[in-house]
C-alpha cells in the first residue's frame, strides 16, 4: 500500500507539471480588491469567490487589497481576516501569486486605514522562481514566476521604483522561450477612474518592457485599454479592435480589475472632478469600463491568450447593512448606475478579448 501511494503521488506530480506545460492550456484567475473586512461589500466578495472557484483555474493572481479594517491606525491584524483569506483565496488554488496593496501594508499618515496584514498574507502565496544571482535583484514583494506558457512578474508600487534593471533580463529570456509576459502591480499606470499622470514614469517604464498584459487593481472598477505602443515624449499610439481581438505585436494592454468585493467609487468624470478626469488621449485608448463585481479568467496556450471577464451580479438589498456603493449617500449616485442595475442575479460574460501570435 505504501509503495502504491508513493507511485500515485509521483504520477500526480507528473500530471500537474504536464498540465501546465508548454503544449497545453493554462487557466489563470485574476481578481483584485476583494477586501474582506468591515469596509468591504461582503455579498459581492462571497459571490465573486464562489464563481471564480467554480471555473477551476490552475492559478490565482490577486492584485492586492485583501483586507479593509474599519478603524484608522489598527494596531493588529485579527486572525479572522486571515482565516477567511485562507478559505477563499488559498485553499481552492494550487498556485497563488499575490500583489501587495496599499491597504495591506502598515498604516501611515497618507493611508490611516491600511490593515497591516501583509506580513500574515504574504506567506500564503506560492512564492517566486529562484533568480539568477548574477543579475540585478528585485526588492521585497517583487519577483517572477513561470506559469505554463507565461512569465508573470509582480511589481511592488510602494514606493514606485523602475523595475527595468531586474525585470528586463527575465523578460528577454522568457521571450526567447516563446512565453507570454504578464505584469501585475497594485496601482494602475493608466486609468480613467482617478487619473494621475504617470506617462513619464510608471506607464513609460512598463510599456518599454513590452509585456503583453499589465494588470492592476486599486481602482474599484473594471477598465480595459486597447493595445498601446511604448511611450515616447509623453505620447503613445493605440491599436484599436472593436472585437477585442489583437495580435501579440500590437502593443501592451492595460487592465484594471478591482471588483472583487470592494465598494464601487465612481469614475472621476462621473463625479465632475476635473482635476482627476483623464485627458482625451487616455479616453481614446479606453476599450471598456464598468462599475461591477467581476473577475477575469485567462486561458493561455502557446499561440493564443484568451481573456473572459465575468460579471457577478448580486442582490442589492436596501434593508441590510451592505451597500456596493462607496459613500452611498453622496448625491452623485443619483445619476450613476452600476453595471448590474436592472440585470438578474448571477454570473455572466461581460466581455472577451484575446491575443494571438503573429
Amino acid at each position: 500500500m505504501k509503495k502504491f501511494a508513493i507511485v500515485f503521488l509521483l504520477a500526480l506530480a507528473l500530471f500537474v507539471n504536464c498540465s501546465m506545460g508548454e503544449g497545453t492550456t493554462t487557466r489563470i484567475a485574476i481578481v483584485g480588491d476583494t477586501g474582506t473586512g468591515e469596509r468591504g461589500y461582503a455579498p459581492g466578495f462571497s459571490a465573486v469567490q464562489n464563481a471564480m472557484r467554480n471555473k477551476i483555474p490552475d492559478a490565482l493572481l490577486h492584485l492586492g487589497d485583501f483586507v479593509y479594517q474599519p478603524e484608522p491606525f489598527p494596531n493588529s491584524c485579527p486572525d479572522r481576516y486571515i482565516e477567511e483569506i485562507k478559505k477563499t483565496l488559498v485553499v481552492p488554488y494550487p498556485l497563488r501569486l499575490f500583489v501587495a496593496g496599499d491597504n495591506d501594508l502598515p498604516p501611515k499618515k497618507w493611508k490611516p486605514k491600511a490593515s497591516g496584514c501583509w506580513d500574515k498574507i504574504d506567506p500564503l502565496d506560492s512564492g517566486f522562481d529562484r533568480s539568477d544571482q548574477h543579475n540585478p535583484q528585485p526588492r521585497n514583494f517583487e519577483g517572477t514566476r513561470v506559469v505554463g506558457n507565461t512569465l508573470i512578474g509582480i511589481i511592488h508600487h510602494y514606493p514606485w521604483q523602475d523595475p527595468t534593471p531586474w525585470l528586463q533580463p527575465r523578460i528577454t529570456e522568457a521571450r526567447k522561450k516563446g512565453l507570454w509576459v504578464i505584469l501585475a502591480v497594485h496601482e494602475p499606470a493608466l486609468t480613467t477612474a482617478w487619473y494621475l499622470d504617470k506617462r513619464h514614469t510608471a506607464l513609460k517604464q512598463l510599456n518599454a518592457l513590452k509585456p503583453d498584459l499589465v494588470f492592476a487593481g486599486n481602482q474599484h472598477s473594471y477598465e480595459r485599454f486597447h493595445s498601446m505602443s511604448p511611450v515616447e515624449d509623453g505620447a503613445f499610439k493605440v491599436v484599436k479592435s472593436e472585437s477585442g481581438k489583437y495580435q501579440s505585436g500590437d502593443g501592451t494592454i492595460h487592465i484594471v480589475s478591482g471588483g472583487g468585493g470592494a465598494t464601487f467609487k465612481p469614475f472621476a468624470d462621473m463625479q465632475k472632478n476635473e482635476k482627476h478626469t483623464a485627458p482625451k488621449d487616455v479616453f481614446d485608448a479606453l476599450a471598456k469600463r464598468a462599475l461591477m463585481n467581476h473577475f477575469i479568467i485567462l486561458d493561455i496556450s502557446r499561440d493564443v491568450l484568451k481573456g473572459t471577464v465575468w460579471r457577478v451580479c448580486v442582490q442589492d438589498n436596501p434593508d441590510d447593512k451592505w451597500s456596493p456603493r462607496w459613500k452611498a449617500r453622496k448625491k452623485f449616485w443619483n445619476t450613476i448606475t452600476l453595471e448590474c442595475d436592472g440585470k438578474p442575479e448571477g454570473v455572466t460574460i461581460y466581455e472577451e478579448f484575446s491575443l494571438s501570435r503573429q
